[in-house]
């Protein structure tokens, strides 16, 4: 069996993130990338889109569910995006990291990943 793996890059979302009374009045930018696994066999020999697992689907989700929630902590967050990741029953593995640029001072951004293994 072969495995496909998906990878979406530097989705970039706002959202209401964080404790702070700021945080919670005024969308933050955000930075997703997930990795799905699938066993992607079918697709290969048939060329059917039946067979493939649709990640703009899977997308379009995750943007619905980012953008129009609320999260006080980040691990809440990328734990509510990987559960949107694997809920289509071909998925074998996916890891959600999220970033949240200029969370600290001296630093780019501070980032948490979650990773689901069948």
């Amino acid at each position: 069996m072969q495995n496909a793996i998906i990878m979406i890059t530097n989705l970039r979302l706002r959202t209401y993130i964080g404790l702070n009374l700021e945080e919670k009045n005024k969308k933050q930018d955000i930075v997703l990338n997930i990795e799905v696994h699938y066993p992607v066999e079918e697709a290969c020999l048939n060329d059917n889109i039946e067979d493939a697992l649709n990640y703009k689907v899977i997308t379009k989700a995750i943007i619905n569910h980012v953008e129009n929630g609320r999260f006080l902590l980040l691990e809440r967050l990328v734990s509510s995006v990987l559960r949107i990741t694997v809920d289509h029953r071909w998925v074998t593995y996916a890891k959600v990291t999220i970033d949240k640029p200029h969370a600290l001072r001296f630093a780019d951004s501070v980032s948490l990943s979650l990773s689901w293994q069948k």
